[in-house]
């Protein structure tokens, strides 16, 4: 996973790259949240849950409850910190075709300025600023970032879903407030806490074995969408250690939606990149 994950989800949400370098785009947003005032509770400890021998009695198995949708449309607005990139209310569009498109564009001080396109084979960034674009193969990505990327896995992020699919074999534990699943893809420990009246995801914690990196989805805020339940907000909290100093660093990631509709009808999905656009490499 490590450091280079939330880059990831910042490629996803289109602050990436050359994209975050377009911190003075958003200078006159108000000041986005520390650290500290971002941190959700109930707090879980990443040594425990990793090492943790046994799991509490074993509640009566039950399905969690996910998002289902033809398309998806929302305007959002999020907030970036981190050691070297500090961005305020940059406002997103997000549409989703179920299993098959994600689209989104960031727009800073009323111009649009980068877009994305996310299909089942490839992630495409349009960088309007700097007149560039990049293409990304899910197996690069997944060797880079030390995690298996697809696009099953952005689409579940983003809409509050199961990142990976429950087997049979899997079972739902008593944890405290939550019903815990507990995953492992690879080298990596995946706990899915699961809000016991709703059945919904609430908290999302993936630990990378070998250095102990850690990231924390939260989802808040959730409200009545078509015949679900919604989380309107989401909180990435990414702890890693730098390979270059050795030194603990963390960064947040914030994602508020101010309108999300579940709709049968196609919004469209625009991408054209200008010839005179050049490939980075």
């Amino acid at each position: 996973m490590s450091k280079h994950f939330i880059g990831f989800l910042c490629a996803v949400m289109l602050i990436t790259s050359g994209g975050c370098r377009r911190q003075k785009l958003f200078r006159n947003a108000p000041p986005s949240p520390s650290v500290d005032t971002v941190s959700v509770t109930p707090k879980i400890r990443t040594d425990s849950v990793a090492t943790a021998p046994s799991l509490p009695s074993v509640a009566p198995d039950t399905t969690v409850e996910q998002v289902d949708f033809e398309y998806l449309t929302a305007k959002s607005k999020v907030s970036f910190k981190s050691k070297e990139q500090d961005i305020n209310n940059a406002s997103v569009n997000l549409r989703i075709r179920k299993d098959s498109l994600i689209w989104l564009s960031v727009s800073g001080v009323g111009v649009e300025v980068a877009r994305a396109l996310i299909t089942k084979d490839s992630v495409v960034i349009m960088d309007r600023i700097h007149r560039e674009y990049s293409v990304f193969d899910y197996p690069s990505l997944s060797q880079r970032f030390n995690f298996d990327l697809n696009f099953g896995l952005i689409q579940s992020l983003l809409v509050g879903n199961l990142p990976l699919p429950k087997e049979p074999a899997q079972r739902v534990k008593n944890e405290k407030d939550f019903l815990l699943l507990r995953q492992h893809e690879g080298k990596v420990l995946i706990d899915n806490y699961i809000g016991e009246e709703n059945r919904k995801l609430k908290k999302l914690l993936v630990v990378e074995q070998p250095t102990k990196n850690s990231l924390t989805l939260d989802y808040e805020d959730f409200t009545a969408l078509n015949n679900f339940l919604f989380p309107y907000t989401s909180l990435v909290t990414v702890d890693y250690k730098s390979r270059s100093d050795g030194q603990p660093y963390q960064t947040v990631l914030r994602i508020r939606h101010n309108k999300v509709e579940l709709t049968d009808k196609n919004p469209g999905f625009p991408f054209t990149i200008p010839s005179k656009f050049q490939r980075r490499p």
